[in-house]
């Protein structure tokens, strides 16, 4: 079977930049650092090796990679609903936020007794081969998100649950209730739920969504069976059947990630769908490819695809983003008409 043809392609996608989306979450620093190995030094002090830097690439992470590829996808307005630091790491992730085209930042807080997420990457860049990521240096908020600003995070849900065409939750801290996503976040986004049950709301979470109230979860497979106290990791079939209760639960759709398997999606009323991953060619970097199915399966909804149509471009746009090495990569709209017209992202049901 065809994908998308030329025209529910350009129809869906064109919607796009008319779209307004919240992104409530964890917005973490991305800073590559490009290490010349060529350049290996000794250090005088201490006899180690002594690794030079020659670029520093910093780029939105976390919630902020699922911003970035709505931007890639020409969405109009995008409304950011997190913290940093007034830090060093902060600046560099507001500044970086802040270039994107149609982002909005009146609801990101800069709180200065916070630190900033942040992902520490070297990369080692060895002529004709991919770069290669060395042990991550990584700082991370351990502390509990203070009540006042839980409660200010909180209330920027419920003042933008009117304005948006779409909702995009992600949680990518470890400890529950240390980042955006806390009990009072949690609240409004069930009151948001309430209010608009027609609303695409998509929620995803590294310590899983247990806590969350009924909105469209995407999950792993694993995840999956973990959240509906599943014995071991579901088939095919399983998947299906429980996407399927899911999604009767929460009455909203439910995604199920599955890496060369592809995806699956359910709704309340039965219907199921499902795509394999699209061909691999050459070296990957799995890094971002979640968080462009996420902004993809959010953004297609929200224009107002159908299941099948909405993990046809979440699909074709990990594929393309699983082929940025070295970088947390995003995919446009031209990739995806590539991958998703005329068949290129074709499956059977």
């Amino acid at each position: 079977m065809s994908g998308l043809c030329p025209k529910r392609f350009a129809a869906l996608t064109d919607r796009f930049r008319g779209l307004r989306v919240a992104v409530v979450g964890d917005f973490c620093l991305d800073r590559y650092l490009d290490i010349d190995p060529a350049l290996v030094e000794t250090s005088l002090e201490t006899g180690l090796p002594v690794r030079n830097v020659v670029a520093v690439r910093p780029q939105p992470g976390g919630a902020g990679t699922v911003t970035a590829n709505l931007v890639a996808l020409g969405v109009g307005e995008i409304h950011l609903i997190g913290v940093s630091g007034d830090d060093g790491e902060g600046f560099e992730l507001r500044r970086a936020l802040g270039a994107l085209p149609g982002v909005r930042m009146e609801h990101f807080v800069c709180a200065s007794d916070r630190a900033t997420f942040t992902y520490g990457k070297p990369m080692l860049l060895e002529p004709g081969r991919p770069p290669r990521e060395l042990e991550r240096l990584d700082r991370k908020e351990r502390r509990p998100t203070p009540a006042a600003l839980a409660g200010r995070l909180a209330q920027s849900v419920r003042e933008l649950t009117p304005l948006v065409d779409a909702m995009i939750v992600l949680e990518q801290v470890d400890t529950a209730d240390t980042g955006t996503v806390t009990d009072p976040v949690l609240a409004a986004l069930a009151e948001a739920a309430r209010e608009r049950p027609a609303l695409p709301m998509l929620a995803d979470s590294r310590v899983g969504l247990d806590r969350f109230p009924p909105l469209s979860f995407k999950l792993n497979a694993g995840e999956l069976a973990r959240h509906l106290r599943l014995a071991g990791t579901p088939s095919l079939d399983g998947v299906r059947a429980a996407a399927l209760e899911l999604a009767r639960r929460h009455r909203r759709p439910a995604f199920v990630t599955l890496a060369e398997r592809g995806i699956v999606a359910a709704d309340h009323r039965g219907r199921c769908e499902h795509l394999p991953a699209l061909p691999v060619t050459g070296p990957i970097d799995v890094v971002g490819a979640g968080d462009s199915v996420t902004a993809n399966l959010c953004a297609a909804l929200a224009a107002g695809a159908d299941l099948r149509e909405a993990i046809t471009l979440a699909n074709a746009a990990a594929s393309i983003v699983i082929h940025q090495l070295g970088t947390t990569g995003t995919a446009d709209i031209p990739g995806l008409r590539q991958r998703c017209v005329g068949g290129v992202g074709a499956a059977s049901r």
